[in-house]
């Protein structure tokens, strides 16, 4: 009887304790199926060209409420982020954010690069196989081909059965046509000269939307033609070194590099439009141009996701021109907040505060300009290349009697002619390995590889990590240079980059919105992280080449 009643008792326990167990799975499942995605009625992607990480905290205190620190007030920031590959330039930052891999996987190891196979030199947007719309000029010959793997605009695509909209804009062509993708409903971007319009290309359209054409013809760029000056009191910009100083540029008609700006060009209301590139105008008519866009094309006003994609390319021209230090970039700054500011408000009236979602990030970062540096005793210089290449010619010659070994010599790496050295029964290897040898002893390179050892070799950090990600098999060289941090090819004014060195490397990733917390991470991120997040956040595909990892912290 005691045996027979312990054993109903147990029994019972084991029962209620199935039924807990499963209906705690049953509350897992619906918990689990309710964060499955979100659904955003728009994502926007925005690329500051050229931006540093610190950017937003040298100019934080000078910034408005509503663009930058609302970013960084409800949203999520990554302070540790970086550029996984080499070279840092504006073609495989933009492919790379969108793709979520690196130049070694979908292949835009430049802005321009040797291509090998057809022995030309190519760039990362151009395409001869399509024409120009919204003007006669070659400017629109453009397409996404030489991208080689799906962005997440294009997994939005695919998941909505096309229904989901994707448009590009920027000033540069190559900052619209790869973040939108291989099948974006448009790309738009600036055509200066003396034109002034909002262009795009055969591959998207045989005729420019009549919203377009209504914007280029509203003489919005033309009220742009006016003198730059600065936003705030510039004896207020402490976080910037003085207005005249030998380190600075120069702009088209002037004399010194100070504030105002008012050069002829830039007054002219019928001419010299690429002007507006470098000032902070060109920033103002891409926000216009974005905020018209979502107006006209109804972007987050269905049951499907949309996805704009903005890059702001003044940025890096007035970075290139004046220096990362210089009182330009920070009023740049300042007035990009102001339209950020204006983009946020109209996206919370047209598509509801709350129902969209935004990453920033930038296409890569920048140095400062070395003159600086070496006068603040910081190592750092420029390269004289007529020096190293009439050592290297001699090197050349000396050692294979000809200086036809090498084929050519792009983004710091050297292309060998691979059916000379095979005539010559040289092994290709061996060549590699006598090239970087003899370029380590020249002064200004902290380091070399070869193509043997990005092939033979998988590194996991430093300098041969970011440089394996940047190889591409198909498409890179045979011997890769590094320069020693501090020292560029450019130059002796205004700051540039390309490098992996870190400044080259570290750029902001802020995310807000709708499926984004509140926070902040200092762990290392990576470019390549941002497509793989936004997808998860999505619940669609990861892009076909994607080699970075979501960012789980980031979301809700």
């Amino acid at each position: 009887m005691y045996q027979s009643s312990c054993l109903a008792v147990r029994f019972i326990f084991i029962g209620l304790f199935s039924v807990l167990t499963l209906s705690g799975q049953k509350k897992t499942k619906v918990e689990d199926d309710t964060h499955l995605r979100t659904k955003p009625k728009l994502v926007v992607g925005i690329v500051v060209d050229q931006m540093r990480y610190d950017y937003l905290t040298r100019f934080y205190d000078h910034y408005g409420e509503g663009g930058f620190k609302r970013m960084l007030a409800d949203g999520f920031n990554c302070k540790n982020n970086h550029f996984n590959y080499a070279p840092t330039s504006t073609g495989p930052g933009h492919a790379s954010v969108y793709t979520g891999t690196t130049p070694s996987t979908h292949g835009v190891i430049g802005n321009n690069w040797y291509d090998k196979e057809n022995d030309e030199t190519v760039y990362c947007a151009g395409d001869d196989n399509y024409a120009s719309v919204g003007t006669t000029d070659d400017a629109g010959l453009m397409s996404p081909h030489r991208m080689a793997v799906t962005t997440v605009g294009d997994e939005l695509r695919l998941h909505t059965q096309m229904r989901g909209k994707t448009i590009a804009i920027a000033l540069k062509d190559r900052g619209a046509v790869l973040p939108g993708g291989h099948t974006a409903n448009a790309a738009y971007w600036f055509h200066g000269k003396d034109e002034g319009n909002w262009i795009s290309s055969t591959y998207y359209m045989d005729q420019l939307p009549s919203w377009v054409n209504d914007f280029n013809s509203s003489g919005v760029a033309q009220s742009y033609k006016k003198a730059w000056t600065t936003l705030k009191d510039i004896d207020t910009y402490t976080e910037s070194g003085p207005d005249n100083n030998k380190y600075e540029g120069l702009a088209k008609g002037e004399t010194t590099p100070t504030f105002p700006h008012n050069p002829t060009s830039l007054l002219d209301k019928d001419k010299d439009f690429d002007i507006l590139k470098g000032t902070p105008y060109g920033n103002s008519i891409t926000t216009d141009f974005a905020i018209e866009a979502v107006e006209k094309e109804g972007l987050g006003t269905d049951a499907d996701t949309d996805f704009l994609a903005i890059s702001y390319s003044s940025t890096d021209y007035v970075g290139h021109n004046y220096g990362v230090n210089s009182k330009e970039v920070q009023d740049t700054y300042l007035r990009l907040d102001l339209d950020l500011e204006r983009l946020f408000t109209t996206l919370d009236q047209k598509v509801g505060e709350g129902e969209y979602t935004v990453f920033l990030t930038a296409d890569h970062a920048a140095g400062e300009v070395p003159a600086y540096l070496k006068d603040m005793k910081i190592p750092a210089g420029y390269i004289d290349y007529d020096d190293t290449k009439t050592k290297f010619s001699e090197f050349l010659k000396y050692t294979y009697g000809t200086e036809d070994i090498v084929k050519n010599f792009s983004n710091l790496q050297i292309f060998l002619d691979h059916k000379i050295i095979k005539n010559l029964e040289l092994d290709v290897q061996k060549v590699q390995e006598e090239i970087a040898k003899e370029y380590l002893g020249y002064d200004y390179i902290d380091r070399v590889y070869t193509g043997h050892q990005m092939w033979q070799n998988e590194y996991t950090s430093g300098i041969p990590y970011i440089l394996q990600n940047g190889y591409n098999q198909k498409r890179s060289g045979d011997v890769l240079l590094v320069l020693k941090p501090g020292f560029i090819r450019y130059s002796k004014t205004g700051s540039t980059h390309g490098s992996p060195q870190i400044y080259d490397t570290h750029s902001p990733l802020l995310f807000f919105g709708k499926g984004i917390k509140k926070g902040s991470t200092a762990e290392r991120t990576e470019i390549s992280d941002i497509a793989p997040t936004i997808s998860v956040l999505l619940g669609i595909s990861f892009p076909s080449g994607s080699t970075g990892k979501p960012i789980g912290e980031v979301m809700q």
